[in-house]
């Protein structure tokens, strides 16, 4: 059995955002190992603004599960942890993406990898850089640390609260 290494991005903004994030990390198990957390960083909402701010975190893990397997699991878990159905872009308990999976480039849906927009999203590189700043996006060709200079970080913080 191949283990594959997958970077996964999660975010909260509703309820116990922290408790949220930790659960979910918790859950990834048995079909996931991680091998890396990032800090939790506090981000503004993105693309629709008028919500609470998110807590946001990547994690690195090892999986067995191909990748359509993996977002299967994914969802299911973001359902069992209180995920219900909105608008795209608005609050919500928990959401969990495919960053990267190993090199792969898939495009065919439901899913895209590496993940359409990452590149645009600092709430993503921020704490992605955290754990893989030399990464290579296989499309771009410029590491995660490359591409965290062309986003506006302003207003991400690390999480101190509890």
């Amino acid at each position: 059995m191949t283990n594959h290494i997958a970077y996964l991005a999660l975010g909260s903004n509703l309820g116990n955002r922290l408790s949220h994030l930790k659960n979910a990390i918790s859950n990834l198990t048995p079909q996931m190992d991680v091998k890396k957390k990032s800090p939790v960083y506090e981000t503004p909402p993105w693309g629709y603004a008028d919500q609470p701010p998110f807590l946001n975190q990547v994690v690195m893990v090892t999986t067995y599960l191909e990748p359509e397997s993996l977002l299967s699991h994914l969802k299911r878990l973001e359902t069992v942890l209180g995920r219900e159905p909105t608008f795209e872009n608005g609050p919500r308990v928990i959401d969990v993406d495919i960053l990267f999976y190993d090199d792969v480039i898939l495009n065919s849906p439901p899913l895209v990898i590496p993940h359409p927009r990452l590149h645009t999203r600092a709430f993503v590189l921020v704490p992605l850089n955290d754990l893989a700043p030399d990464l290579v996006h296989p499309l771009m060709g410029k590491t995660v640390n490359e591409l965290l200079l062309n986003v506006d970080r302003l207003n991400i913080s690390e999480y101190k609260g509890k």
